[in-house]
């Protein structure tokens, strides 16, 4: 079924096909996304979606850990803490390497994160997708039966949690300047929820308000939270009227200790066959004398900084904070996907929401990123390394 899908969509493809596919994406708010849009989608087989489920649900297990909050309090002794942090995350993104091991396809975990993804813009792309390529009806992005609205609707009560849409708002460090920008409009115009800039946020008290296209003052009662502190605490020329540790009357659609919680901070937790061998550089015992076969990277970083591909033993020794970064065994990606000129790599991040009253996070929808490279998730300068987003799609 895979390779017929694969036969069908390479054979409809054209350059002009793909502009006409961008410029649809580009129309709705009137400009192209900053990151590169992948030509093609992924078409998973059962046998990998089943793959898939199965090292989601080993995660969500040790996530369930009843001293899971004791095995990760370091994560927030290293970083930020914010007051009112509730019993579990609403968010999860988990991103599977599609891997090669013993001659057999195996998805591997290469990181997750507690901290929401591009929820909004994926079932779009699904919509476009299927504008272009009407066969693609045929198939899903979803791991449950569900269809788009019913997507929506579970998105918008994990964002909302019941509260008037106007005392919800997305919060983001300038949101026009980010390049998931258009996950943000796509969330305020499906899900109904404004748009506000940290600067923008009013204190008084415990409450905070921001202002409507009206100019009055709104309350706000719960926060879809965007921000990334790695950048707050970059923007030293940001004037806020509040702080992330103050104790203030809100909720949090995804509290922010869980960005730090549910990281690569756990990696060196996991054992079983879809996780990878990961150790803690502060715990490292001697430096592997093979580390062209390992990857160091930072526990908290965001979208691939600061990873080191061509690791030296420099490198290593130059790192004072060692309790801060991990060296990771490298994975043999496998190039799965036929293109009309070549075989891609994929990556699959699954995206989980985790409503408040559920006992366990459900696993929706899909992001995909496609390289030529050595690595996924990291910025290339050669065209023949380039990462692309897309989606991936299961058989219904």
């Amino acid at each position: 079924m895979i390779a017929k899908y694969r036969k069908l969509f390479n054979a409809q493809f054209t350059a002009n096909k793909y502009q006409e596919f961008k410029d649809d994406v580009a129309s709705d708010f009137d400009f192209m996304p900053t990151f590169r849009l992948a030509e093609t989608p992924f078409f998973i087989s059962n046998e990998l979606k089943t793959q898939l489920i199965e090292g989601c649900n080993d995660l969500i297990a040790f996530i369930q850990k009843e001293d899971f909050k004791n095995l990760t309090n370091k994560s927030l002794e290293l970083n930020h803490q914010v007051p009112n942090e509730d019993d579990h995350a609403t968010f999860l993104a988990i991103d599977f390497g599609i891997c090669e091991e013993d001659g057999f396809i195996i998805p591997k975990l290469i990181e997750v994160q507690g901290f929401p993804s591009l929820y909004n813009y994926q079932i779009n792309l699904y919509e476009k997708f299927k504008t272009h390529y009407p066969f693609l009806n045929d198939l899903s992005p979803f791991f449950t039966s569900i269809e788009p609205q019913e997507y929506n609707a579970i998105l918008e009560e994990a964002i909302c949690n019941k509260h008037p849409k106007e005392n919800v708002i997305l919060l983001e460090i300038e949101p026009e300047k980010q390049n998931t920008k258009i996950d943000f409009y796509y969330c305020q115009r499906d899900i109904g929820i404004p748009i506000v800039c940290v600067t923008e946020l009013i204190k008084k008290d415990k409450q905070l308000f921001y202002k409507n296209e009206k100019n009055e003052e709104i309350r706000v009662k719960r926060i879809y939270n965007r921000v990334i502190f790695d950048e707050l605490d970059l923007r030293t020329d940001l004037n806020l009227n509040f702080h992330f540790s103050d104790e203030l009357d809100v909720e949090w659609a995804g509290h922010p200790n869980w960005f730090f919680r549910i990281s690569k901070f756990i990696l060196p937790l996991l054992k079983g066959k879809y996780f990878i061998e990961t150790t803690l550089l502060s715990e490292l015992k001697e430096i592997p004398i093979d580390l062209e076969n390992y990857v160091l990277k930072p526990l908290f970083s965001f979208s691939g900084t600061g990873v080191v591909f061509h690791v030296t033993t420099e490198d290593i020794e130059a790192i004072i904070e060692k309790e801060l970064y991990i060296l990771q065994k490298k994975v043999n990606y496998l190039p799965i996907v036929q293109s009309p000129d070549g075989k891609v790599k994929a990556e699959i991040r699954v995206l989980c929401v985790w409503k408040k009253e559920d006992a366990a996070p459900t696993l929706l929808c899909n992001l995909v990123r496609l390289s030529r490279g050595e690595m996924i998730g990291v910025k290339f300068n050669h065209d023949k390394d380039w990462v692309g987003g897309t989606l991936g799609l299961f058989v219904r």
